[in-house]
């Protein structure tokens, strides 16, 4: 479903990216974990087309798309839940959810995947009217993930999301990212500090240090591995 071949990204004369491939098929989720620096943020950045690489390739469905626009690319059917949520502060939760609707135009299905988004968390309901300002860290992060299924994503990017929330919080968020994956059949591609729940909520991940990636493997072999429950799980 998306494939990235020698991916080098730049932040001016930085190379953040130092000639990465990952593969990703349809229905999977998969994982990047790695310390803080290592490029698993430039990694989502790069297939958004945010932070487009400077050489090597990222496909699509066959299609390439590192030459193209983020809203092009969102068009296609991936969108990013970003670190830090960012939501529209001042915009209600309806509000924000709308703005993830906001380059469709099949209003019925947008309906539906409204219902949808309020089910699957409840609060975000109750808060409708409320200032996304106002919610708690965990509510945000809520209103992140349900403002990015609003477009309807095939491949859908969690850039850290158990940041800065409670551990309760953070196990009820991973349980609806299995949801989602298993209910609406999307593709997810998670980059997340907490490797141990991570390795647990994924098929397959890859491990990155300094720009590149140093190992790839089932996660069931990779909660195994050494040196990853070493680095990674304070093993």
């Amino acid at each position: 479903m998306l494939k990235l071949a020698g991916v080098k990204t730049y932040y001016g004369n930085i190379q953040a990216l130092k000639g990465i491939d990952i593969e990703i098929s349809q229905g999977e989720i998969i994982t990047l974990i790695g310390a803080n620096g290592a490029g698993k943020s430039t990694t989502l950045m790069s297939i958004c087309g945010i932070v487009p690489p400077r050489s090597g390739s990222i496909t699509f469905e066959g299609r390439p798309i590192h030459d193209m626009k983020p809203n092009d690319i969102v068009r296609l059917g991936i969108c990013q839940v970003p670190e830090g949520r960012r939501i529209f502060p001042f915009l209600t939760v309806i509000e924000n959810l709308d703005m993830g609707s906001f380059l469709r135009n099949d209003k019925a299905d947008v309906k539906r995947d409204l219902d949808y988004v309020l089910t699957l968390f409840p609060i975000l309901a109750e808060r409708r009217n409320q200032a996304g300002g106002t919610l708690s860290g965990g509510e945000q992060q809520m209103l992140a993930i349900s403002r990015a299924l609003m477009a309807r994503p095939r491949l859908l990017l969690l850039d850290e999301p158990s940041l800065g929330l409670a551990p309760l919080v953070v196990r009820q968020i991973f349980a609806i990212i299995r949801k989602i994956n298993q209910e609406q059949k999307t593709t997810i591609f998670l980059v997340e500090q907490n490797a141990n729940l991570a390795l647990k909520a994924a098929h397959r991940g890859y491990v990155m240090e300094n720009g590149r990636i140093t190992l790839a493997d089932l996660t069931v072999n990779l909660l195994a591995n050494e040196a990853v429950r070493k680095a990674y799980l304070g093993i």
